[in-house]
């Protein structure tokens, strides 16, 4: 038996003295009533897949080489045009993956999928994060809204919606927050109102990833303002280019365009787009959360081989303090490592991504702020230039500007600590005032 604090201890210990194996370290977390155990080794299934999707990619791309920063790819675009020909990328990489089965392996067969446990489909991803492909710019379609439409989606919804998902025909995007309902995203203020078969949306959506390229949205509306703010709000699966949407990209400080500002004018959406039962938004918008939580929580943006790479290139590794601060990051990517494994051994059981999705999540956020600081820092006085001044074309600058897009994205880290404390730690629940008040009632910005 052995605690999280003793693991930790371990993976420090074996970054500096290369003496233990923790893929042999049985980890076992007692939560509850509840007792999960991993193995790490692999499986023969695990074994056979890893060897077939291997041969794959070893067939279909270039192994990723750690060592040639120069060929490092941040996956960021500082201009419309880089913008454009990222998507055509991976577009192109995204549709080969789905001609072989290896688009969305942990979806049903009948949706297009492989059927695999997200286990099985982790060791793809895993094996994929090896190759020099392009980023993966579909991730709301394939891992947040095609699992949400699997989950409440009528099957008139899933024939229509999830095959152009698949082979990134139909890119997807998420309207949920807006600028008076972020964190409180119970308080959006967006209106559906029902006239015949269509609903008519008027409101404002901000901090929209790809909106400016998407085909479709999971939009949340106030359906019902006579009732508390959770129990009047119906998810709609809106059609991007519909009349009456306007959006507005928002150029972020490094040049790129990433999120967008949404409005919504008189937007007529065909009743039978909606996602769950009229009211329940709240329980759909929940499911897709907890599934761009555990996205998020994968990580990807960069590896530690790669950072410890750049060390020996710009820095000095014999420095005891940049040794303890990679020694930092090390372990950081192991416990990021071993969360995955418990989040898919949860989900392997048949369970929804929980509290669990949000701690991995937490560590991932905390993750990138080590790693970017420590990015910068190893260039020493080169990290405060940037483009093609800095070492590396300034790739690295990306790296560490693009950390906040995993510690903002799917709730903030202080989102996160709420939701360990009331649902992992069973803290009392913050005293909110305006939980049994109907929302028509609630003060409004």
């Amino acid at each position: 038996m052995i605690s999280l604090s003793t693991l930790s201890s371990l993976v420090l210990i074996g970054a500096v003295r290369a003496e233990y194996k923790l893929e042999q370290v049985a980890v076992f977390w007692a939560g509850g009533h509840t007792r999960i155990g991993m193995d790490f080794e692999d499986s023969p299934e695990e074994r056979s897949l890893r060897a077939e999707a291997r041969s794959w990619l070893e067939a279909n791309a270039k192994p990723l080489d750690v060592e040639s920063l120069s060929d490092l790819r941040t996956h960021r675009a500082h201009t419309e045009e880089q913008d454009l020909a990222l998507l055509d990328e991976a577009r192109v990489w995204q549709r080969h993956k789905a001609e072989a089965g290896w688009a969305a392996p942990h979806w049903p067969i009948e949706h297009g999928g492989r059927g695999l446990s997200p286990l099985l489909a982790g060791v793809f991803a895993a094996e994929e994060q090896k190759f020099d492909v392009s980023g993966n710019m579909f991730s709301v379609g394939v891992g947040m809204a095609g699992p949400t439409i699997i989950e409440w989606g009528t099957e008139t919804q899933q024939d229509q919606f999830l095959a152009p998902i698949l082979t990134a025909e139909h890119i997807w995007c998420q309207l949920f927050s807006e600028p008076g309902a972020g964190s409180d995203l119970a308080g959006l203020a967006t209106k559906a109102v029902l006239d015949g078969d269509e609903w008519v949306v008027n409101g404002q959506k901000v901090w929209t990833s790809a909106a400016h390229y998407s085909d479709y949205g999971v939009l949340l509306a106030r359906t019902d303002a006579d009732v508390p703010k959770h129990r009047g709000i119906t998810c709609i699966l809106i059609e991007m280019h519909s009349p009456g949407i306007e959006i507005r990209p928002l150029r972020q400080i490094d040049g790129a365009i990433h999120f967008n500002e949404v409005f919504l004018d008189d937007v007529r959406i065909p009743v039978a787009n909606t996602l769950g039962p009229v009211g329940a938004g709240w329980g759909v918008a929940m499911t897709m959360l907890a599934h761009e939580r555990a996205s998020i929580g994968g990580g990807g943006m960069y590896s530690f081989d790669q950072v410890l790479t750049l060390a020996r290139t710009v820095s000095d590794t014999s420095d005891p303090l940049v040794r303890q601060r990679l020694v930092d990051l090390y372990t950081r990517f192991e416990m990021l490592r071993f969360l995955g494994y418990r989040v898919r051994t949860a989900a392997e059981r048949g369970e929804l991504p929980g509290p669990e999705s949000s701690v991995l999540k937490l560590v991932v956020s905390a993750l990138y702020e080590v790693g970017g600081d420590l990015l910068l820092a190893l260039e020493g006085a080169a990290g405060m230039l940037n483009g093609a001044d800095a070492p590396f074309g300034g790739k690295f600058q990306d790296l560490f500007m693009g950390q906040w897009a995993p510690r903002i994205g799917g709730g903030t880290d202080q989102i996160q600590r709420n939701i360990i404390g009331e649902r992992v730690l069973g803290l009392p629940g913050e005293i909110r005032s305006d939980k049994t008040v109907p929302f028509r009632e609630l003060p409004q910005a």
